[in-house]
């Protein structure tokens, strides 16, 4: 996308080998550009696929990455591909993606991308004092960068994966942010993604290694000390953390504001960051918190989605809360309020 690339940039991007041990292959070659899509296509019916990961996207040639996405959704229009292109900028990603008018012509027909400005701008609030523009400001900054996307609301979103540090390890070991980092990928627009073993805050060592990160899921395996399908051996915050995503996953089944329903963010104020989700019939609130100490959050300033509101349900522990005026918030961490209007 670059306007300035020097050709021998673009050709030792698309035409060198990704690394050493994997040698590319060249789909120019019209016998083999057919192969591939028809190879594709083949796999898709015989294994009754749902979708491809699609891998490294922009490392092979464009034009031909078009050829092979259009195909592959012609043939099934409800199939989907998500495609790797591992770059913090949005505008980087979003040129990747179907519907995007782009200023050099290219034309995709990529549905979904990895949201890898997502993951790393919400760690580096995480991580990062709410000071001036860092803290929440940088996710609430990201977030408005959707305009740049022709369907925000197909990218995936996610903790971690399989080729980076485990988010736990990521976060220093710090549980409160490990939720909120949680309940941010489980609320907010797109489709999550959950690495296995994230329920059990599997760690890896700082410095990528990538066996350690990819290691067996604990139980099931002779010698193993966990068992992670029973339970067995699994530490208290292990068990907190496994928990904890269960509550979340199992309301998000049903929750249609939250796979359907449209977003409306508040700038951070205060080591708090509030957005919703909203449609005609629902309304959820998340707070996502980082004040070390006790703190109230008055709700003033967020009347014009609370509305009629005056009780919620914490989705979480399933208390009531009351929406008039204010919520204390004990402790960091999200808190996520499924509201209920006036009857």
């Amino acid at each position: 996308m670059d306007p300035y690339a020097a050709p021998g940039d673009h050709d030792e991007l698309t035409k060198g080998w990704f690394v050493r041990s994997m040698p590319d292959l060249n789909p120019e070659n019209p016998l083999l550009g057919t192969y591939l899509i028809q190879n594709s296509i083949w796999w898709i019916e015989y294994a009754g696929l749902a979708g491809i990961r699609m891998d490294t996207y922009i490392y092979p040639d464009e034009a031909y990455m078009t050829e092979w996405t259009k195909s592959v959704m012609n043939e099934y229009p409800n199939f989907n591909v998500t495609g790797e292109v591992w770059h913090t900028n949005p505008a980087i990603v979003a040129h990747w993606q179907r519907g995007k008018a782009n200023a050099n012509g290219y034309i995709s027909y990529l549905p979904s991308l990895f949201d890898f400005p997502m993951q790393n701008a919400l760690r580096m609030a995480l991580m990062s004092p709410d000071e001036g523009d860092s803290g929440w400001n940088i996710l609430y900054e990201m977030q408005a960068q959707d305009f740049q996307y022709a369907e925000p609301n197909q990218l995936v979103v996610f903790p971690d994966n399989h080729d980076m540090n485990r988010i736990y390890t990521q976060l220093e070991e710090d549980l409160s942010k490990f939720k909120m980092d949680i309940a941010f990928n489980l609320t907010t627009r797109g489709i999550p993604q959950i690495f296995y073993g994230t329920e059990l805050l599997m760690t890896s060592p700082k410095n990528r290694d990538d066996g350690i990160i990819r290691s067996d899921y604990p139980g099931g395996w002779d010698g193993d000390a966990i068992n992670a399908f029973t339970g067995s051996g699994l530490s208290e915050k292990q068990i907190e953390a496994r928990e904890f995503i269960r509550k979340i996953l199992l309301w998000r089944k049903n929750a249609q504001v939250i796979h359907h329903g449209k977003l409306m963010q508040y700038v951070p104020k205060n080591g708090i960051y509030v957005y919703f989700r909203y449609d005609e019939n629902e309304k959820t609130m998340v707070i996502l918190n980082k004040n070390a100490g006790p703190v109230t959050l008055q709700l003033d300033r967020f009347k014009n989605m609370i509305g009629s509101s005056i009780k919620g349900q914490d989705i979480i522990s399933g208390k009531e809360i009351d929406m008039k005026d204010s919520i204390h918030l004990e402790s960091p961490g999200p808190l996520i309020i499924a509201m209920q209007s006036k009857p």
